[in-house]
């Protein structure tokens, strides 16, 4: 296995038409996860990836588990539970910008998980361990599992990608501050947005919080500054990459989920730094012109036609 990911992903039920949500009669029902995001971005770009979450024993959780499956990615070590059920969550749009998502996941199935369950030897056969700062959020149980997966990548020279991924529905602000800067000061690489890297450093410029990251531990840090690119620090090469140019956006929603895969796909390419940001930039770029978490996720032939800028996105979106 390339890149191992864990965490909850739920049914996303989207209204048919951007009006208010008390207005909508009809739903599309749709998969959306951070982790199954990167997972199948790697997939569908031809890497080898596995996740591993609990979902309930009812529709949607079989749903879930056929559709990520049937997108290329292991889920072997999926969990299934009697004791609760499988989350879900609808989103609002009232225009491409403006969006707003409504969770029904307290006390939900992946809340669950225990860090007993962990399969040691499914986190350290990987290359990459992929960890988001939503699956600590979840239950003191899955905060203890996600440190269990630290220490076993840790362990086995597993590199891990660390993506703070802030869901402010889920955390206390002092909490929030102090766990996801214990599991960034372990990670290889930390990839966060402008605002997250500001309440995690208390620094208001990329390369200051590039710098204050890994003087906390983080061995590299790329900070995504949305349309205009993303910055990156290993401490030898420094620069910012300033992504692709968007002529019609659609649904922001999961951009960077993309960036997240198509620089994990740098790395296992064994691209250096920049080039494994400008791939990630890439991707979350075509992302955004379609509408869904994963329904925009380019194969690699796009993101190759792309990097060679011969092409213009309205070309590449199939």
């Amino acid at each position: 296995m390339e890149v191992v990911t864990f965490g909850e992903t739920m049914v996303l039920l989207a209204p048919d038409r951007m009006v208010p949500l008390e207005y909508v009669n009809g739903f599309h029902k749709h998969v959306a996860g951070a982790e199954t995001n990167v997972a199948i971005g790697l997939a569908r770009m031809g890497h080898t990836t596995g996740w591993f979450s609990k979902l309930g024993n009812d529709p949607f959780g079989r749903y879930i588990r056929q559709f990520v499956r049937g997108h290329g990615v292991d889920t072997s070590e999926v969990r299934v539970t009697d004791e609760a059920p499988t989350g879900v969550f609808f989103k609002e749009q009232i225009s491409p910008d403006q969006i707003q998502v409504y969770y029904y996941r307290k006390q939900s199935a992946a809340s669950l998980m225990q860090a007993e369950e962990l399969n040691e030897a499914y986190v350290g056969g990987a290359r990459i361990l992929h960890v988001t700062g939503i699956t600590p959020a979840l239950s003191h149980e899955c905060r203890r599992l996600t440190f269990r997966a630290l220490e076993a990548a840790k362990k086995h020279g597993t590199t891990i990608v660390f993506d703070p991924n802030i869901r402010w529905k889920l955390w206390n602000r002092e909490e929030a501050y102090r766990v996801l800067n214990e599991i960034a000061a372990l990670a290889d690489y930390v990839l966060p947005g402008m605002e997250e890297g500001q309440f995690l450093t208390g620094c208001s410029d990329p390369t200051e919080i590039a710098d204050r990251l890994q003087k906390a531990g983080a061995g590299a840090a790329v900070i995504k500054l949305g349309a205009d690119g993303a910055y990156y620090s290993n401490g030898r090469i420094s620069g910012t990459d300033p992504g692709f140019p968007v002529k019609r956006l659609i649904d922001p929603m999961g951009a960077g989920d993309g960036f997240a895969a198509g620089f994990i796909s740098g790395l296992l390419q064994g691209e250096e730094l920049p080039s494994a940001v400008r791939r990630g930039n890439a991707v979350g770029s075509i992302v955004v012109g379609v509408s869904g978490d994963v329904e925009g996720l380019p194969a690699r032939g796009d993101v190759e036609l792309l990097l060679a800028g011969g092409t213009g996105m309205e070309d590449i979106i199939r």
